[in-house]
């Protein structure tokens, strides 16, 4: 049985989530991603090294940090999640970005403040609600034990490339035009951008489009204006990238958006 319930307040993503045998494909979130494991064990590969997250365990993926993710054996796992806009996080933190040393720490105060935002969520209390809620998150979040500072994940090369993938995102991955930028051979260019992203330039574009898609749909309501606006070739093209990386159709999404 897979369940996945995704709910939004102002900029504040939430997730409710359930499953035994679905497994998500390597992606990243341009979001930072905050969870809990409430059951089961969470075993997911960030940045290339295994993770494995048990009951109680925090997840804290900075943003755009590849990973994958499945339940370590048939019992399943539960679990929920909180994606902060980085921009909205900056805004609390005085114009600082969070950056997480440890992906996984088991701190019950940090964890209960997790649950406590992701049901206020869930359950759509007011946004003055959520917001207070928030405010305590991130103050947790930026204590001592994570750094607070200005910090950019990725080297130039890293970051340039994506910068010339966000400008066409509609379109297909313009391989040449990347590999001419930096002076460097189709293998050179993404063996170098996988070593330093941890994901190949396909999967990050191909990532790019679903998270513009997602990002559509909020906005529009609309999942075939999101197939039109990030260049999938039809509905079928875009829910099945979108299922490996959210659980769930964009209709699906969509709908419980509504």
């Amino acid at each position: 049985m897979e369940l996945f319930n995704y709910k939004k307040s102002q900029d504040i993503l939430a997730l409710s989530a359930s499953f035994t045998d679905f497994t998500y494909k390597k992606h990243c979130h341009e979001e930072y991603a905050v969870g809990v494991t409430l059951r089961g064990i969470q075993q997911y590969h960030l940045d290339g090294h295994y993770q494995a997250s048990h009951k109680n365990g925090v997840m804290l993926f900075n943003r755009e940090q590849s990973h994958d993710g499945s339940s370590y054996d048939k019992a399943g796992i539960d679990y929920v999640m909180l994606y902060l806009k980085p921009d909205l996080v900056e805004e609390v933190l005085g114009k600082k970005e969070l950056r997480f040393n440890n992906p996984i720490v088991y701190d019950p105060v940090l964890a209960r403040s997790i649950l406590m935002l992701n049901d206020a969520v869930q359950n759509g209390q007011d946004e003055a609600r959520c917001s207070e809620l928030l405010l305590g998150l991130l103050q947790l979040l930026s204590q001592s034990e994570m750094d607070t500072k200005l910090w950019r994940p990725q080297d130039n090369l890293v970051r340039k490339a994506k910068e010339m993938m966000f400008c066409s995102i509609e379109d297909v991955l313009k391989l040449d035009d990347l590999c001419a930028e930096f002076n460097m051979s189709k293998f050179q260019f993404i063996r170098e951008f996988k070593s330093q992203a941890g994901i190949s330039p396909y999967q990050f574009f191909l990532n790019c489009k679903v998270e513009r898609a997602r990002q559509s749909i909020e906005t529009h309501k609309d999942i075939y204006s999101a197939v039109a606006e990030c260049g999938f070739v039809d509905l079928t093209h875009l829910n099945r990238h979108f299922k490996r990386v959210f659980g769930i159709t964009a209709y699906e999404y969509m709908l419980q958006l509504n």
